[in-house]
């Protein structure tokens, strides 16, 4: 276990801000607002990150400011030159405030700041090209750009720091309306003209989106949220127009049915009032192609002629299984894929309570099929039968009168095979979202070998909070025993704000509305930290998904040298 950090190490912050047409250019206090509801304002003062706090040996500073919406970052160069590509989603949750279609009848000379791009900077925090893939007009068909409807989630280079194809992923989720569904891509992108061509198209969309991206031997995976929030299409999912869930085996339904009214009911994985207790639901039930399920983590060939019609499940049973990363194979994970899980929200046609967020492993089973995690019915360990998960009213309940105080039934008549539990529980509605692994000379402090941090957005507001001061609006850090030891992990603070809270609330130079969903670890020359990789200068980058600043975090007394960047994987200088 090393003691120091070699050489030096950076971490990179991604500081969230309300979704804003214009920013200052410097990183100085200002208040801004919102440019379609201008009495929506907030104070814009991230300076130099002053008021986060980290672990002693670490110190923040802004990398660029003024962004809007970034939710992934991806890195292409070398030592001496190298580029960071930042992916701004667009529109998001549903607002009247943050809506592509009304700023361009507002402003139709004005980029709309509602849709998706990316922005290229160099090294120095220049920009040096963009936006990338931009729609010009939101109420034209999509042709050579991301949907205008947004959001984009993540973009990734298939061969890391060498860069090769970029791929991103995009949908028009945010109107959770009818002629919508299955609208989420996985895209290529050219990073010199910003054309967008389809690659893998028709995927569900609902609630969650096609999200995270990450490559390992010939295939891309991407991580697939539910189209619902619990299981059961209800008045919160386009007010029943969305689509349902899609399962990636053969399911038998419960006998229970979701009121979302006194006369509708529903049961799972169909369509909103539809109800088939008992009903034996296919693999890939209502799926645009073979393979195509949700709450899953899928994969494609990527050198495939035809890439959809090579989409299989590697791992399925989640509600939002957002953050997916590839651990060392010199780790006490064996190389498995890590995943980060959102929980359920009190909402909708089945609200649950104090449901927590999962750290999963996803794997596939000796026989070549996808293990299945519980989802819908385990929240965690427990089945969502128990006490604690109990609905306690809510403004997003369809029927209160039928469900507030009562258990949460469960879908399934039975699991469709045995359940593969949870590495560890996060506290409820904390929203956990990207990750990364440390390289070895990121070690320092609590920051032990092959751990990990992770982005966790906070709660949206469904439930009371949870805890005093509440989890989330911050970054996590994840610690694993040795390989070869009883696999154990160890979770804490990595990164907050000095209040617990988001910035605007106070004032105060730190992260604001705090939705950090990537994070990276990039470097230099020097150490190898992989058969193939070699760093001494890693850099955590975390993008916020509403945000608008970007911060990096050396060790105290380093000096702030320029180094390559990669989300994925640094490369050889």
């Amino acid at each position: 276990m090393r003691s120091r950090v070699d050489r030096f190490s950076r971490l990179v912050l991604i500081v969230a801000l309300p979704l804003l047409l214009t920013l200052p250019d410097l990183v100085t206090a200002a208040t801004v607002a919102n440019p379609l509801c201008s009495a929506e304002t907030v104070s814009f003062n991230p300076d130099n990150g002053q008021d986060i706090v980290v672990p002693s040996g670490f110190k923040v500073s802004v990398f660029v400011a003024g962004l809007n919406a970034p939710t992934a970052v991806a890195f292409r160069g070398n030592a001496k030159k190298f580029e960071v590509f930042v992916l701004e989603s667009g529109h998001g949750l549903p607002s009247i405030c943050n809506d592509e279609i009304t700023f361009q009848t507002a402003f139709p000379h004005s980029l709309n700041p509602f849709t998706p791009d990316i922005l290229v900077f160099n090294q120095s925090g220049t920009k040096i090209a963009g936006p990338l893939g931009k729609p010009a007009n939101v109420n034209a068909p999509t042709s050579g750009t991301f949907q205008a409807h947004g959001p984009a989630i993540d973009i990734a280079f298939e061969k890391g720091f060498e860069g090769g194809r970029l791929f991103a992923s995009d949908s028009n989720q945010s109107l959770r309306t009818s002629g919508n569904n299955n609208s989420s891509r996985i895209v290529a992108v050219n990073p010199e003209t910003g054309l967008v061509t389809p690659f893998i198209t028709g995927l569900p969309t609902g609630d969650h989106p096609a999200e995270q991206i990450t490559f390992k031997d010939g295939h891309i995976y991407w991580s697939q949220g539910s189209t619902t929030n619990s299981g059961v299409v209800g008045l919160d999912n386009g007010n029943g127009a969305n689509q349902q869930d899609i399962p990636c085996q053969n399911i038998v339904l419960s006998a229970n049915v979701f009121a979302s009214s006194a006369t509708v009911s529903t049961s799972g994985y169909s369509p909103h009032g539809v109800q088939r207790p008992g009903a034996t639901v296919p693999a890939f039930d209502s799926a645009t192609g073979p393979g195509i399920c949700d709450g899953a983590i899928l994969r494609a060939k990527v050198n495939a002629k035809n890439p959809k019609d090579t989409i299989e499940p590697f791992s399925w049973g989640y509600r939002n299984p957002y953050g997916i990363r590839f651990a060392p194979h010199d780790h006490a994970l064996q190389g498995g894929l890590f995943v980060t899980e959102n929980g359920e929200d009190e909402r909708g046609a089945r609200p649950t309570n104090n449901a927590p967020d999962r750290l999963q492993l996803a794997q596939l089973n000796p026989d070549g099929t996808p293990d299945y995690h519980g989802w819908p019915d385990r929240f965690g360990f427990l089945d969502s039968t128990q006490a604690v998960f109990n609905p306690v009213g809510g403004p997003g309940d369809d029927d209160p009168a039928a469900a507030v105080g009562k258990p949460v039934k469960p879908i399934l008549a039975f699991p469709p095979q045995p359940i593969t539990a949870p590495l560890a529980l996060e506290p409820a509605d904390v929203a956990i979202v990207g990750l990364d692994f440390v390289p070895d000379s990121f070690v320092h402090g609590p920051v032990k070998r092959g751990a990990a941090l992770a982005g966790r957005e906070g709660d949206f507001g469904f439930s009371k909070g949870n805890g005093t001061p509440e989890e989330g609006h911050d970054i996590q850090l994840i610690n694993f025993s040795r390989p070869g030891e009883p696999l154990q992990l160890q979770l804490q603070r990595f990164a907050h704000n000095t209040t617990f809270e988001q910035a605007f609330v106070d004032g105060i130079r730190g992260i604001n509305s705090s939705r950090p969903s990537s994070t990276g670890f990039v470097g230099s020359t020097g150490l190898w930290i992989s058969s193939s990789v070699r760093t001494s200068a890693p850099t955590l980058w975390i993008t916020a998904r509403c945000g608008t600043s970007a911060s990096r975090i050396p060790p105290a007394g380093s000096r702030l040298l320029p180094t390559p960047h990669s989300s994925r994987f640094p490369v050889p200088a």
